[in-house]
């Protein structure tokens, strides 16, 4: 999953370290997150969401890729 929190970052000029504090996360978790090491809990997405005053999907964009087979059947059989 793609996300733009490093643009969000700069953007309000924040650090790593000061997201994190505020939102209640290690840096590393903002860090593997950037990285797209780490995709976020619901919870966690919910809170940067609301921190940058911005959609969850503002900042995360979930790639064809990271869905599997079942996923893109739209519908119920």
């Amino acid at each position: 999953m793609k996300n733009k929190l490093k643009v969000y970052r700069a953007m309000f000029d924040i650090t790593q370290e000061e997201l994190a504090k505020k939102i209640g996360v290690s840096r590393q978790t903002i860090n593997y997150i950037e990285k797209g090491k780490y995709s976020p809990s619901v919870s966690l997405a919910l809170k940067l969401a609301y921190f940058f005053n911005c959609k969850v999907e503002d900042l995360f964009i979930l790639e064809k890729e990271d869905l599997n087979e079942s996923t893109l059947t739209k519908g119920v059989n």
